[in-house]
Protein backbone atom coordinates (compact mmCIF):
# COMPACT_ATOMS: atom_id res chain seq x y z
CA UNK A 1 0.00 0.00 0.00
CA UNK A 2 1.16 3.37 -1.07
CA UNK A 3 1.23 6.31 1.47
CA UNK A 4 -0.64 9.58 1.18
CA UNK A 5 -0.41 11.10 -2.75
CA UNK A 6 1.75 14.14 -3.03
CA UNK A 7 -0.58 17.17 -2.89
CA UNK A 8 2.27 19.64 -3.57
CA UNK A 9 3.48 21.42 -6.65
CA UNK A 10 6.90 20.11 -7.42
CA UNK A 11 8.08 23.44 -8.85
CA UNK A 12 6.61 25.14 -6.51
CA UNK A 13 8.97 23.78 -3.91
CA UNK A 14 11.66 23.42 -5.87
CA UNK A 15 11.49 27.22 -6.32
CA UNK A 16 10.76 27.68 -2.11
CA UNK A 17 14.12 25.34 -1.47
CA UNK A 18 16.18 27.47 -4.00
CA UNK A 19 15.41 30.77 -2.57
CA UNK A 20 16.55 29.00 0.65
CA UNK A 21 19.63 27.91 -0.64
CA UNK A 22 20.36 30.83 -2.66
CA UNK A 23 20.05 32.89 0.50
CA UNK A 24 22.34 31.02 3.39
CA UNK A 25 24.18 28.44 0.66
CA UNK A 26 24.07 24.72 1.03
CA UNK A 27 26.11 24.12 4.08
CA UNK A 28 24.34 26.61 6.31
CA UNK A 29 21.09 25.11 5.01
CA UNK A 30 19.31 23.07 7.80
CA UNK A 31 16.23 20.24 7.08
CA UNK A 32 14.63 22.53 9.22
CA UNK A 33 15.09 25.64 6.94
CA UNK A 34 13.73 23.74 4.28
CA UNK A 35 10.81 22.17 5.71
CA UNK A 36 9.31 25.21 6.88
CA UNK A 37 10.18 27.30 3.55
CA UNK A 38 8.39 24.30 1.66
CA UNK A 39 5.50 23.82 3.91
CA UNK A 40 6.23 20.23 4.00
CA UNK A 41 7.01 18.03 6.79
CA UNK A 42 10.07 15.29 6.85
CA UNK A 43 8.18 12.60 6.20
CA UNK A 44 6.90 13.88 2.82
CA UNK A 45 10.30 15.27 2.05
CA UNK A 46 12.11 12.44 1.72
CA UNK A 47 9.50 10.71 -0.20
CA UNK A 48 10.50 12.69 -2.97
CA UNK A 49 13.78 13.55 -2.01
CA UNK A 50 15.21 10.24 -1.12
CA UNK A 51 18.70 11.36 -1.45
CA UNK A 52 18.13 14.39 0.94
CA UNK A 53 19.28 18.01 1.22
CA UNK A 54 21.76 16.96 -1.47
CA UNK A 55 19.20 15.77 -4.26
CA UNK A 56 17.32 18.92 -3.12
CA UNK A 57 20.04 21.21 -3.78
CA UNK A 58 21.10 19.57 -7.10
CA UNK A 59 17.41 19.87 -8.48
CA UNK A 60 17.09 23.30 -7.32
CA UNK A 61 20.41 23.82 -9.39
CA UNK A 62 19.01 22.47 -12.65
CA UNK A 63 16.03 24.63 -12.57
CA UNK A 64 19.14 27.93 -12.93
CA UNK A 65 19.67 25.48 -16.10
CA UNK A 66 16.52 25.15 -17.32
CA UNK A 67 16.48 29.56 -17.16
CA UNK A 68 19.26 29.77 -19.25
CA UNK A 69 18.44 27.18 -22.25
CA UNK A 70 15.44 29.66 -21.85
CA UNK A 71 17.80 32.71 -22.81
CA UNK A 72 19.87 30.45 -25.05
CA UNK A 73 16.74 29.93 -27.12
CA UNK A 74 16.21 33.90 -27.19
CA UNK A 75 19.58 34.54 -27.74
CA UNK A 76 19.49 32.37 -30.66
CA UNK A 77 15.92 33.78 -32.51
CA UNK A 78 17.07 37.65 -31.68
CA UNK A 79 18.70 39.74 -34.31
CA UNK A 80 20.69 41.83 -31.90
CA UNK A 81 22.44 38.66 -29.54
CA UNK A 82 25.25 41.11 -28.18
CA UNK A 83 22.41 43.41 -27.13
CA UNK A 84 20.37 40.69 -25.60
CA UNK A 85 23.74 39.82 -23.83
CA UNK A 86 24.21 43.37 -22.71
CA UNK A 87 20.91 43.65 -21.42
CA UNK A 88 21.64 40.39 -19.83
CA UNK A 89 23.98 42.07 -17.65
CA UNK A 90 22.59 45.35 -17.41
CA UNK A 91 19.18 43.72 -15.53
CA UNK A 92 22.12 42.34 -12.44
CA UNK A 93 21.89 46.24 -11.48
CA UNK A 94 18.31 47.21 -11.64
CA UNK A 95 18.04 43.87 -8.96
CA UNK A 96 16.81 44.98 -5.88
CA UNK A 97 19.18 44.50 -2.72
CA UNK A 98 18.31 41.40 -1.38
CA UNK A 99 19.37 39.90 -4.53
CA UNK A 100 22.56 41.82 -4.81
CA UNK A 101 23.36 40.31 -1.56
CA UNK A 102 22.63 36.47 -2.45
CA UNK A 103 24.67 37.05 -5.50
CA UNK A 104 24.31 33.85 -7.93
CA UNK A 105 23.74 30.44 -6.80
CA UNK A 106 25.88 28.96 -9.40
CA UNK A 107 28.71 31.00 -8.72
CA UNK A 108 28.23 30.73 -4.93
CA UNK A 109 27.75 26.90 -5.53
CA UNK A 110 31.67 26.85 -6.94
CA UNK A 111 32.64 28.59 -4.43
CA UNK A 112 31.18 27.25 -1.28
CA UNK A 113 31.68 23.52 -2.74
CA UNK A 114 35.49 23.70 -4.16
CA UNK A 115 37.27 21.16 -1.41
CA UNK A 116 33.60 20.42 0.11
CA UNK A 117 31.72 18.37 -2.24
CA UNK A 118 33.36 17.69 -5.87
CA UNK A 119 29.88 16.07 -7.66
CA UNK A 120 28.26 19.28 -6.30
CA UNK A 121 31.00 21.94 -7.61
CA UNK A 122 31.72 20.00 -10.63
CA UNK A 123 27.48 20.49 -11.86
CA UNK A 124 27.37 23.97 -10.91
CA UNK A 125 31.10 24.40 -12.67
CA UNK A 126 29.62 22.38 -16.06
CA UNK A 127 26.47 25.14 -15.94
CA UNK A 128 28.67 28.33 -16.18
CA UNK A 129 30.86 26.07 -19.01
CA UNK A 130 27.32 26.04 -21.15
CA UNK A 131 26.92 29.49 -20.20
CA UNK A 132 30.32 30.49 -21.63
CA UNK A 133 29.80 27.90 -24.85
CA UNK A 134 26.43 30.04 -25.10
CA UNK A 135 28.25 33.29 -25.10
CA UNK A 136 30.65 32.29 -27.21
CA UNK A 137 28.58 30.86 -30.16
CA UNK A 138 26.69 34.65 -30.04
CA UNK A 139 30.35 36.52 -30.11
CA UNK A 140 31.45 34.58 -33.04
CA UNK A 141 28.35 35.07 -35.05
CA UNK A 142 28.32 38.79 -34.60
CA UNK A 143 32.20 38.90 -34.97
CA UNK A 144 31.43 36.88 -38.81
CA UNK A 145 28.74 39.43 -39.61
CA UNK A 146 30.60 42.32 -38.34
CA UNK A 147 28.48 43.58 -35.57
CA UNK A 148 31.45 43.44 -33.10
CA UNK A 149 34.77 45.20 -33.55
CA UNK A 150 36.02 43.03 -31.24
CA UNK A 151 38.09 40.25 -33.42
CA UNK A 152 39.68 38.47 -30.51
CA UNK A 153 39.10 34.43 -29.68
CA UNK A 154 35.10 34.52 -29.54
CA UNK A 155 36.28 31.71 -26.80
CA UNK A 156 38.34 33.85 -24.47
CA UNK A 157 35.30 36.71 -24.78
CA UNK A 158 33.24 34.08 -23.84
CA UNK A 159 35.22 33.46 -20.93
CA UNK A 160 35.74 37.09 -20.18
CA UNK A 161 31.89 37.17 -19.53
CA UNK A 162 31.33 34.22 -17.07
CA UNK A 163 34.72 36.07 -15.45
CA UNK A 164 32.53 39.59 -15.77
CA UNK A 165 29.64 37.68 -13.90
CA UNK A 166 31.80 35.95 -10.79
CA UNK A 167 33.17 39.58 -10.28
CA UNK A 168 29.68 41.09 -10.55
CA UNK A 169 28.61 38.53 -7.81
CA UNK A 170 31.17 39.90 -5.73
CA UNK A 171 30.88 43.84 -6.63
CA UNK A 172 27.05 43.46 -6.11
CA UNK A 173 27.89 42.29 -2.78
CA UNK A 174 30.06 45.63 -2.13
CA UNK A 175 27.69 48.14 -3.81
CA UNK A 176 24.36 46.81 -4.08
CA UNK A 177 23.34 50.26 -6.05
CA UNK A 178 22.13 50.48 -9.21
CA UNK A 179 24.47 53.41 -10.43
CA UNK A 180 27.44 52.30 -9.36
CA UNK A 181 27.09 48.51 -10.74
CA UNK A 182 25.79 50.19 -13.78
CA UNK A 183 28.77 52.22 -14.43
CA UNK A 184 31.20 49.02 -14.17
CA UNK A 185 28.73 46.91 -16.33
CA UNK A 186 28.68 49.58 -18.79
CA UNK A 187 32.51 49.45 -18.88
CA UNK A 188 33.41 46.19 -18.82
CA UNK A 189 30.76 45.43 -21.50
CA UNK A 190 32.94 47.40 -24.09
CA UNK A 191 35.06 44.81 -24.94
CA UNK A 192 31.92 43.47 -27.10
CA UNK A 193 30.99 46.70 -28.83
Amino acid sequence: MRGRPTIYDNKDILEKAQKVFWTKGYTATSLDDLLVAMGIGSGSFYNAFRGGKKELFTKAIQQRREAFNEFKKELSKTDTPVELIKDFFRSIAKADKETHLQGCIIVNTVVEMTFLDEELQQDAVAILKEVEKMFSGAIEKEQKKGTIKNQADPVILGRYLVTLWGGINILRRMYPEKKVLLKQIEMQLDIIS
